[in-house]
């Protein structure tokens, strides 16, 4: 484990919640930096913290990789691998981490220009995969993710000094407005909430199926939800939405009998790279927040 000390911009855990305004940039690549992204959905990107495309990948390759996702979660192999986070309820199988380890499939995925190239404009360098994982949100009652920051939990248990981290969710199956879609506060990027509470002693283990430790205050929500409102991300399978790291985000339960599954990648700079945990005793294992800073070729 590293032992670096780094100064924290971005204090949480502690005995009460605070507001920090961000302080660094969101778009890090300079304008002119060639790519997949048009400098209009760039400016956005900035402006909202995130960016919507309606088909990052084909139907065609949508099939495999759903058919991949259907052969990973069968796998009793999976099931059993600390990898897999299994649904407390009905105890199928919520997610699986690492998946780019796991599957060549979804390792060329991560490699794809359409992918990382969008993921190195946004951040202006190399990057390498900080997480990956599949959702699997089956119908009839799958649950949700509470509101929350990824940064937040990437900063204060993972390490992560600055801001300089990128989502992607692909969707594998249709994404309607009713089967528990991806909601994100626009421009909520722009403010880090810091949470209160220490972090528990493998935190991960419970934070996984529901979080609890790094989850914003009611009224911190409804004042956030008040000033930027919410935005729902519907769109058919092979859509993707890419999102800031410190986007204040969540999705309901799934009661409809639509599945919703997607391919979740985190992209952080090379230049990012995790120091000790800035707010828990350990990092979290490094299936869930690698240590492996290799880019991404």
């Amino acid at each position: 484990m590293t032992t670096t000390i780094a100064t924290d911009l971005y204090p949480s855990r502690g005995a009460t919640e605070v507001s920090v305004p961000r302080q660094d940039p969101v778009v890090w690549g300079s304008p002119g930096t060639p790519g997949p992204i048009a400098a209009g959905e760039l400016e956005a990107f900035e402006r909202d913290g995130f960016m919507a495309v309606e088909q990052l990948i084909t139907d065609d390759e949508v099939a495999v990789y759903r058919d991949e996702l259907n052969r990973l979660v069968a796998d009793p192999g999976i099931r059993a691998d600390e990898r897999s986070i299994i649904e407390p309820q009905s105890k199928e199988i919520r997610s699986v981490f690492e998946v780019h380890k796991i599957s060549q499939l979804f390792a060329a995925l991560v490699r794809d220009e359409r992918v990382v190239g969008r993921a190195r404009q946004i951040l202006g360098s190399d990057v390498y995969v900080h997480q990956s994982r599949i959702n699997v949100k089956p119908g009839f009652g799958a649950s949700g993710f509470y509101w929350h920051s990824d940064f937040e939990t990437w900063h204060a248990e993972d390490g992560l000094p600055n801001m300089r981290t990128v989502s992607v969710s692909i969707a594998l199956t249709e994404n309607y407005d009713t089967n528990g879609g991806l909601m994100i506060m626009p421009g909520s990027h722009r403010t880090f909430l810091g949470c209160a509470g220490a972090t528990p002693k493998d935190n991960y283990k419970k934070s996984l199926q529901m979080q609890d430790a790094g989850t914003p205050s009611d009224e911190a929500l409804t004042a956030m939800a008040s000033q930027y409102g919410i935005k729902l991300f519907t769109g058919r399978a092979g859509s993707a939405t890419w999102f800031d790291c410190n986007c204040m985000h969540g999705s309901g339960d799934n009661i409809t009998p639509f599945p919703r599954s997607n391919v979740f990648i985190v992209f952080n700079s090379v230049e990012n790279e995790a120091v000790a945990p800035f707010s828990a005793p350990v990092p979290r294992p490094e299936f869930i927040g690698a240590r492996d800073f290799t880019p991404v070729r």
